[in-house]
C-alpha cells in the first residue's frame, strides 16, 4: 500500500483540527453584532441589554460573570450561560449581596484559583465558584476595604481593577483623588502641591495577599507609585510582570491657556501603557507623557510649559503613548490557540472612549491589539474591533451606542467584550484559515485608523465650533461641554446631565454660587447619584458666566429665566462677604 509523505499527513491533520475548531463554534451574527473585525473573524451577540456592564470573566466551562456599575441589592453581578450552544445566553441570573459604593458602582472582576473576585470603588470581594452551579453558592468574603472612602473628594478615580501574579499576590490600584494635586483643588492656574500628599496612600498600585480576608491598605505593600488612575491592568504570566494603562490628567487648555490650546488639550496628555517593576515611579502628578513629542514633560502646575522635561528621564517610561482621553479600561494578554499565531501573547486593550475632547470629536470607543514578543510590543498597535459607537462622528459621549469596557477570554480562545451603555456582550471568534491570515485580512482595520474616533483630529477642519455664532454656546462649549457634553446630557457616569436638571432650573442664586465656587461630594441629579468634583469657574468674567448660565437655562429642554451679569456680580459679592 502506498503511503503519503509525512508532511502531507501533518497538513491533513492540521486542517482537520482547524475545521473541527470552527465547527464547534456557534455561528456569528449576520452583521457581527455591529462590529467591524479583521478578515476571518466573526462576532455573536451573547446578550444585548444587561444595563451598565463593566468588567467580566469567563470560567473553564464557558459560564460568564459580569459586573454592573449601578448595582442593586442582591444584583451587583450577573451570571450568564449558553445552554444550547448557539452563542446566546439563555440563562441570565442577577446575584451578589455586598456593599455598593454610592455614586460609583462595581469595577473589577477576575477569576483566580476557583474564586470569583470582584470589586466596588470601596472594597474587593470574592466568592467560591461551585462546580456545576451557575450562581456561586459560597459566602461573599471581603478581601480588602478602602478605608479612605469617606474623604471629601469622594470616589473620583477610585476604581479597583484587579490583577494576580503567579505567587499568590493580588494587585489593586488606588487612584489619586484629584486631577493633578493642586493647592485649593481644581483651580485654573493654581500650583501643584510638592511633595504631593496624595502619593502617601494613593496614586499607585498596592500588592496584597490574594487569600487573606478583611485587609486594609496598611496590610498591603506599595508596588509602584506615580499613577493617577488605572482601570486596565493585568499580569503577564509569560514575562512574569505587571502591565497597566494610565488615564492621563485633564484640563490643560482651561487651566493653562497660555501654554495649551484646545487641540493640545484634546490630544494630551497621553494614555500610557506601562510594564511595571516593583519600586517604579510613573511620574504623576509632576510629569505627563506627550506622545506627539515622544517624551515625558513637566506638568504646568510644577513649572512646565509644554516643552520642559525637568528631570523626567529618571522616571518610568511607557511602552506606548496612546492619544489623550481614550480611557483604556481593560487589558488582556491573549493566551488562547483559536486566533491566528500573531495574536498569541499579544495585548488587547478596550478603549472606553473620551468625554472631554470638545471642541473636537470624541475619540476611542474601540478595541486595540498590540503584538508582543519577549514581554514588549513587537510592532505598531492595530484596530481590532470597531463600530461600537455606530456613529461616524461622536460629538457627545452619549451619542455612542456602545462603549467597550471589559475583556475576557473563553476556554476555547474566544474573546468576550462588554459594553457599559446597554450591557451588550460580544463573543469574537476566528473562523478563517489561520495559516493564511495576514496583511489582506488586516487592511480594512488599518484604514479605520483614519476614522474620526481614532485619527488625530485636524486642528481646523475637525473643529466642531467652526462658524458658531451664539456667544453663550461658544463659551459653554469651551468651559463646560468637556464634562457635561455639548448636548448637556453628561456622560451618565461621572458628569451629571443639565437637561431637565433641578440644579439648573431651580434657584438661580444657588446655580451661580455653585458655578463660581465649584462643588465636591455626592449629589443627586434627576434621581441618579453622582460623586465627583466640579472645579470653580470664578475666573470667568461676570458677563461670560451670565451668558453661559443663560444658555444652559434656555437650552437642553430647559426653559428658565435668564441670568444677568449683575446677578453674577451680586452672588460674587455675597460669597466674598461671607468669607471675610
Amino acid at each position: 500500500m502506498r503511503t503519503l509523505p509525512f508532511f502531507l499527513i501533518l497538513v491533513f491533520f492540521c486542517c482537520v483540527g482547524c475545521t473541527r475548531m470552527a465547527d464547534t463554534l456557534p455561528p456569528g451574527d449576520a452583521d457581527n453584532g455591529g462590529l467591524i473585525l479583521p478578515g476571518g473573524f466573526e462576532a455573536v451577540t451573547v446578550v444585548d441589554s444587561l444595563g451598565k456592564a463593566r468588567h467580566l470573566a469567563v470560567t473553564a466551562n464557558g459560564d460568564m460573570y459580569v459586573k454592573l456599575r449601578d448595582a442593586q441589592p442582591n444584583a451587583g453581578n450577573v451570571a450568564l450561560r449558553d445552554t444550547d450552544g448557539d452563542g446566546k445566553a439563555d440563562s441570565i441570573v442577577f446575584f451578589g449581596d455586598y456593599e455598593v459604593t454610592p455614586g460609583y458602582g462595581p469595577t473589577g472582576m477576575r477569576i483566580y484559583n476557583d474564586y470569583l473576585y470582584f470589586s466596588s470603588a470601596g472594597a474587593v470581594y470574592r466568592t467560591k465558584l461551585t462546580p456545576g452551579q451557575l450562581v456561586p453558592e459560597g459566602e461573599t468574603e471581603t478581601i480588602l476595604v478602602d478605608d479612605y472612602k469617606n474623604d471629601v473628594h469622594g470616589y473620583e478615580h477610585m476604581a479597583k481593577p484587579l490583577a494576580f501574579d503567579n505567587e499568590g499576590h493580588l494587585y489593586v490600584s488606588f487612584g489619586a483623588p484629584s486631577d493633578i494635586c493642586q493647592l485649593g483643588g481644581r483651580v485654573p492656574g493654581a500650583p501643584g502641591q510638592f511633595p504631593c500628599p496624595e502619593l502617601e496612600d494613593h496614586g499607585g498600585i498596592w500588592q496584597f495577599d490574594a487569600n487573606k480576608t478583611n485587609q486594609t491598605q496598611r496590610d498591603g505593600k506599595r508596588y509602584v507609585t506615580g499613577l493617577r488612575s488605572v482601570v486596565g491592568m493585568s499580569w503577564n504570566s509569560e514575562s512574569n510582570a505587571l502591565y497597566a494603562l494610565q488615564h492621563g490628567r485633564d484640563y490643560l487648555n482651561t487651566s493653562w491657556p497660555e501654554y495649551y490650546n484646545a487641540w493640545d488639550s484634546g490630544m494630551l496628555p497621553s494614555e500610557e501603557f506601562f510594564r511595571l517593576e516593583e519600586g517604579d515611579n510613573a511620574g504623576w502628578p509632576y510629569y505627563y507623557y506627550d506622545q506627539l513629542q515622544g517624551k515625558k514633560l513637566l506638568n504646568p502646575e510644577y513649572g512646565g510649559d509644554g516643552k520642559k522635561t525637568g528631570g523626567a528621564d529618571s522616571i518610568a517610561q511607557p511602552l506606548i503613548g496612546f492619544p489623550g482621553h481614550w480611557a483604556p479600561n481593560d487589558l488582556l494578554f491573549y493566551t488562547g490557540d483559536q486566533f491566528p499565531a500573531r495574536y498569541k501573547n499579544g495585548a488587547f486593550i478596550a478603549f472606553h472612549g473620551s468625554t472631554i475632547r470638545t471642541p473636537y470629536p470624541q475619540s476611542g470607543y474601540f478595541v486595540c491589539f498590540v503584538p508582543f514578543r519577549d514581554g514588549k510590543p513587537s510592532g505598531p498597535w492595530e484596530v481590532f474591533a470597531d463600530g461600537f459607537a455606530q456613529q461616524d462622528t461622536i460629538v457627545n459621549t452619549s451619542d455612542a451606542a456602545h462603549r467597550p469596557v471589559g475583556l475576557a477570554m473563553g476556554p476555547d480562545g474566544s474573546l468576550y467584550i462588554s459594553d457599559s451603555v446597554k450591557g451588550t456582550i460580544w463573543r469574537v471568534m476566528f473562523k478563517g484559515d489561520k495559516n493564511a491570515f495576514g496583511a489582506t485580512e488586516l487592511q480594512a482595520m488599518e484604514e479605520r485608523k483614519m476614522r474620526s474616533n481614532i485619527k488625530d483630529p485636524d486642528p481646523v477642519a475637525d473643529h466642531l465650533d467652526r462658524g458658531q455664532a451664539n456667544v453663550g454656546a461658544t463659551l459653554y462649549n469651551s468651559y463646560c461641554a468637556s464634562c457635561h457634553q455639548r448636548n448637556g446630557q453628561g456622560d451618565s457616569n461621572r458628569f451629571p446631565p443639565l437637561n431637565g436638571s433641578e440644579w439648573v432650573n431651580g434657584d438661580k442664586r444657588k446655580l451661580i454660587e455653585l458655578t463660581l465656587q465649584g462643588l465636591e461630594g455626592p449629589i443627586t441629579v434627576k434621581g441618579q447619584s453622582f460623586n465627583g468634583v466640579m472645579p470653580p469657574h470664578g475666573f470667568l468674567a461676570d458677563d461670560e458666566l451670565a451668558k453661559i448660565l443663560t444658555y444652559i437655562r434656555l437650552n437642553f429642554d430647559n426653559n428658565s429665566s435668564a441670568i444677568s451679569a449683575a446677578d453674577v456680580a451680586r452672588s460674587r459679592k455675597a460669597i466674598a462677604d461671607r468669607t471675610e
